[in-house]
């Protein structure tokens, strides 16, 4: 949805007149529905007139279309700034209106998309498309600006009938007005980025005309954006067929027994539902039953089929790792528009999509946004943006307070939509050698419900499980490991301090009696830590490595769990003051005593349960409290 639509004469006038802002925010209210924070108004004021200097070249045609905050449909996300025309680098022909043998030939239609920003300063990250600035307050790691342009872009490419079937050429870049040193945004690490997207600053205004005047030589009167407006959301046939492509030899993408059986039923499903029908899936399974592996072939199936469709997690982890398991590269691409999280779908309108598919649907909260204060829930959100919404649910992976996502929430969202609901169920093991026994002893183990495994025979069942006395000798193992043609890593409880955020030389997981120390892994190669070789080096926590898995996982357990008077406890006031998991437990226990508890408790369990069943062939644990060592090897 295009909030502002003008030509560059038109525009000059709104500028001159010294009302743009408020004429953009008068749009923004009644286009979109919500007002605007005196910042962002303040931003169009000063970016806006920025922007008509730009424009003031007389060899920009004054009727060339002039776009401002364009909506992205299916996504919360506003282009800055568009110019639309004809003609362009490569259109002599079509600039002289003849083609090959003498026939009158259209021009070429054009639109640059301009990502604007105010920043002053910026530094560098070693994440791919990620810089650093004050955002807020605070410095924030953000998605770099010449990113930002080119990933709007791609997305209008890849879903925008108008754009995709229509032959309209889109050139994405970024104008930082007040910022004089671009260095940082230029270093290596982005160059593949800023080709796709050049970027401006301070000083530049020339080189940015130069670069508008390359593609816009003739007006168009803005129809080029008031075709763009009014495009067919659907998957173009290019993605469609590149992401079919990218599926076939993917061995760890091959579906078995009742996965297929899942996926066929999922797939029926959307086929046969009419727009604007509701029908909720909810397919339950234990960790390593592939519920991912049914999501991503949902996913490439369905954009076969032309269908707008998304996998959704709350956590980033698995959408990054998901994705570079089909691309083969840890960089962005233009499928990770393909790969969402769940806190954006609360400005999304009815229908919007045909299917979505919800990974780790047991993760999902209440409300969104970074203060939780966004939409009603995201349950229903889903529910409510799809015509399908498939749910891949494990009720024992629910690690944090905030966790809402279970059965009866499912249930009670879905009558208030009216949706049919159908329930299937993936049983077939695929994690921890296939071994449903390790999976119950571990269950009964951590008393998080009795079964008939109260003793592990590991051997028997293929599956390396050792409990050791010294965290060091867990990661010298792992590391041993890894330097095979195997893939393993370290985990841990979060009962440490994330020192290392704000001093890189600081170490965060210190068990100082056996000289261990190691560094949390948040920050260095963002979600995709799991698949980054260097990660090896950095131990990881249940944010950044549930619904994934290794060969060998090393797990320390943390002080939140011990063993008093013969029993098994959980000491949530053991966890880092950092830990956003169990944050409010207190006033959930003066509210219910009794249900609170059993609550904090249940998390704590399900923490460990999932940490320790992230490895494909073995398990390898030393706790910080030797009952809990004890405990363990009771069992064995």
């Amino acid at each position: 949805m295009l909030v502002y639509r003008s030509d560059k004469a038109g525009f000059a006038r709104h500028v001159e007149s010294g009302d743009i802002e408020g004429i953009i925010l008068g749009q923004v209210r009644e286009r979109l529905g919500h007002g605007a924070s005196p910042s962002e108004v303040r931003s169009w004021r000063e970016s806006l007139r920025e922007m008509f200097i730009v424009l003031g070249d007389p060899e920009i045609p004054s009727e060339a279309g002039i776009g401002i905050e364009f909506q992205i449909p299916q996504t919360s996300k506003r282009i800055d700034f568009l110019i639309s025309g004809h003609g362009g680098e490569g259109d002599a022909a079509s600039a002289a209106g003849v083609g090959d043998m003498g026939a009158p030939m259209l021009p070429r239609d054009h639109t640059v998309v301009v990502e604007l920003k105010q920043w002053e300063s910026v530094a560098p990250t070693s994440m791919d498309g990620v810089v650093r600035t004050f955002l807020g307050g605070s410095e924030r790691d953000t998605p770099h600006p010449s990113y930002q342009a080119w990933s709007y872009t791609e997305l209008l490419r890849d879903f925008n009938e108008a754009v995709y079937e229509g032959d309209i050429t889109l050139h994405p870049c970024a104008y930082l007005h007040n910022l004089r040193d671009l260095a940082p945004l230029q270093s290596d690490l982005y160059t593949p980025v800023v080709e796709r997207a050049p970027v401006f600053g301070k000083g530049d205004v020339e080189r940015l005309r130069q670069f508008i005047k390359t593609f816009i030589r003739a007006g168009d009167r803005g129809q080029v954006l008031v075709r763009i407006d009014g495009g067919r959301i659907r998957p173009s046939r290019s993605l469609a067929d590149s992401l079919a492509r990218l599926m076939q030899g993917h061995r760890e993408f091959t579906m078995v027994d009742e996965q297929k059986v899942v996926f066929e039923r999922a797939l029926h499903l959307v086929r046969t539902t009419r727009a604007g029908e509701k029908r909720v899936l909810i397919v339950h399974g234990g960790p390593g039953t592939g519920k991912s592996v049914v999501a991503i072939n949902l996913l490439a199936a369905l954009t076969r089929d032309r269908e707008l469709v998304q996998y959704v997690s709350k956590n980033a982890a698995p959408r990054a790792v998901y994705e570079g398991k089909l691309t083969g590269t840890l960089s962005r691409t233009r499928y990770s528009n393909l790969f969402r999280g769940s806190g954006g779908y609360h400005t999304a309108e009815a229908g919007t999509f045909r299917a979505l598919l919800v990974d780790e649907a047991h993760r999902l909260n209440e409300k969104s946004g970074l203060y939780q204060n966004l939409g009603e829930n995201q349950i229903g959100e889903l529910i409510r943006a799809a015509d399908v919404t498939v749910f891949f649910l494990d009720e024992d992976q629910r690690v944090t307070l905030a966790d809402i996502g279970s059965r009866d929430e499912i249930l009670r969202w879905a009558g208030l939509a009216g949706a049919r609901v159908e329930e299937l169920e993936l049983q077939s093991q695929f994690r921890c050698n296939g071994s449903d026994g390790y999976l119950a002893w571990l269950d009964h183990t951590l008393e998080i419900r009795p079964t008939a495994h109260a003793r592990l025979d590991a051997e028997s069942l293929g599956y390396d499980f050792q409990v050791f006395d010294s965290p060091a000798e867990v990661r010298a193992r792992i590391e041993a490991l890894n330097a095979g043609a195997t893939q393993a890593r370290m985990v841990a409880g979060y009962c440490w301090d994330w020192h290392s955020k704000k001093d890189p030389a600081a170490w965060d997981v210190v068990v100082p009696e056996h000289d261990f120390r190691m560094r949390w892994n948040l920050t260095q190669h963002g979600s995709a830590w799991l698949s980054h070789p260097d990660s090896i080096r950095e131990i990881g926590c249940i944010h950044t490595v549930q619904g994934l898995e290794v060969d060998y996982v090393g797990v320390i357990v943390g002080d939140d769990l011990g063993v008093e008077d013969g029993r098994l406890v959980t000491r949530p006031e053991r966890r880092s003051r950092h830990d956003r998991s169990i944050r409010g437990y207190k006033k959930l226990l003066e509210r219910d005593p009794l249900g609170g508890a059993d609550f904090v408790r249940r998390i704590i369990l399900n923490t460990y349960r999932t940490l320790m069943t992230r490895g494909l062939k073995g398990c390898y644990v030393y706790a910080t409290d030797p009952g809990v060592r004890a405990w363990l090897r009771g069992g064995m």
